[in-house]
């Protein structure tokens, strides 16, 4: 005579782990549907793939702040954006996602928070890097004109220590036609380790030549 099976009909039953993991797996499928939705409503018309700048001037406006505000530059730092002016589709994914936002009322009640994350030093050289990187908008190119570099150091570095000052020697100056990385890199770690009478500044240290003849042209210019 056989035995009855003990197993129920059906197969096994589904445990809490996999019903959590699977609602888990719905849920995330849901906000990238509404982020996608979301990026759909800037996307170039042309190539839906990506937002162009028509799509970041109406998502600006959208969002209460100007194109040149420095929330913008935040926002296409956390998306990591490759080109100034456009977000493809595959960044806004990953940036949104990360920052647990899909709508555009939940972006602008975000963007404080990334004023916030960029208070932490270590992060804030990553925005730095960032910021010159972003507006090197032509193949290969590796420098930024002094007038972009100087409206770079404006709105990056605000009313920190020597900016208004370098800003003014980088006008003045005739040697110096372009600023690369290593000299945009020294100047935050000058902004952050000179006081602000230049009293500590030592010319022995591997400084670009660019700040020693900043801090000549400041000598010269004291009384």
């Amino acid at each position: 005579m056989m035995r009855r099976s003990s197993a129920r009909k059906g197969g096994v039953a589904p445990t809490p782990v996999a019903i959590s993991n699977a609602a888990g797996t719905k849920a995330a499928a849901k906000e990238l549907e509404r982020i996608d939705l979301l990026f759909g409503q800037y996307a170039d018309r042309n190539e839906d793939s990506t937002i162009g700048p028509e799509g970041v001037e109406q998502l600006c406006h959208d969002l209460g702040v100007e194109p040149t505000d420095i929330r913008v530059l935040l926002l296409a730092w956390k998306l990591q954006a490759a080109r100034q002016g456009y977000f493809t589709l595959d960044e806004w994914r990953k940036g949104l996602k990360a920052m647990r936002v899909d709508t555009v009322e939940k972006l602008k009640k975000a963007l404080p928070s990334l004023q916030q994350e960029v208070l932490n030093p270590n992060i804030f050289k990553d925005f730095y890097t960032f910021s010159f990187q972003y507006c090197l908008t032509e193949p290969r190119q590796k420098t930024l004109d002094l007038e972009t570099a100087s409206e770079m150091l404006k709105l990056v570095l605000g009313d920190r220590c020597h900016v208004v000052k370098f800003v003014q020697f980088l006008k003045e100056q005739t040697e110096y036609k372009v600023l690369n990385l290593d000299q945009w890199t020294a100047f935050l770690r000058f902004c952050d380790e000179t006081d602000e009478d230049l009293c500590n500044y030592d010319e022995n240290q591997a400084w670009p030549l660019l700040l020693d003849n900043f801090v000549e042209w400041v000598h010269k210019k004291q009384p």
